[in-house]
């Protein structure tokens, strides 16, 4: 049986490996994440057949980023394909005019605030102004929810400190940065398992390698929702 709050990451070459993947994990998994990889690789025709044809929920990793208007109309096109969440930057003007293109659908905006592959001296190196990255995150956070935000994304270290904001309740948190216990790490530094980014309020992980690099990708998704539903997890924002 599926749990949507587990989202597994497409992080395949093209929409044909996509569709193969899928079809191994069947009725374990409802919720996809087709990221900006599989962009040229037939990712929005992907989108739209396992959402049309297998009634799959789609997450568009895309993260957009660029001047409102573009980024509105860009959003406008991609609702277009019924999509359930979409990624922008998290900078308030471009929540507010991804909101904008969004507005009369269904999609689901939700704002990054920093990378889970990042630090702090990546940071620096971006010329990120000083200051410990949880609160760094937790700050943008607030500041996309107050542009709009249906929601953010952020490493499980950073959602306990985001679900206590005042203007989190009711909108969600998705976190990437998830590995079962013994899993690589991969190119994500900031982690947790998934019973802990539940208990710690998240409503969505993303999981992808510990899936489709799995001798048995079904099982290592079963593994996970069986986790994310242990008596070591809940669910703060149900």
């Amino acid at each position: 049986m599926s749990d949507d709050r587990l989202i597994v990451a497409l992080d395949v070459p093209n929409a044909v490996a996509g569709l193969e993947l899928a079809a191994k994990l069947g009725d374990t998994v409802s919720f996809y994440k087709i990221g900006l990889g599989m962009l040229t690789g037939g990712g929005l025709a992907l989108a739209d057949e396992l959402k049309r044809e297998h009634g799959k929920r789609i997450f568009l990793d895309m993260k957009l980023f660029d001047i409102g208007a573009t980024v509105e109309a860009a959003v406008r096109g991609l609702a277009q394909f019924d999509l359930d969440f979409l990624t922008v930057h998290g900078d308030p003007y471009v929540v507010r005019a991804a909101k904008e293109g969004a507005s009369g659908t269904d999609l689901k905006i939700l704002a990054v605030t920093i990378l889970t592959s990042l630090e702090r001296s990546d940071l620096d190196d971006a010329l990120i102004r000083d200051g410990a990255l949880p609160d760094l995150v937790v700050e943008r956070a607030g500041r996309a929810f107050a542009a709009g935000a249906d929601g953010v994304i952020s490493s499980p270290n950073e959602a306990a400190l985001i679900r206590a904001l005042p203007e989190a309740a009711g909108r969600l948190i998705v976190t990437p940065g998830v590995r079962p216990a013994g899993a690589d790490l991969g190119d994500q530094k900031r982690v947790a398992t998934p019973a802990n980014a539940v208990k710690n309020g998240v409503d969505h992980i993303v999981v992808g390698r510990p899936v489709w690099k799995a001798a048995d990708p079904r099982a290592a998704a079963r593994a996970i929702v069986a986790e994310m539903q242990s008596p070591q997890a809940c669910q703060p924002n149900a």
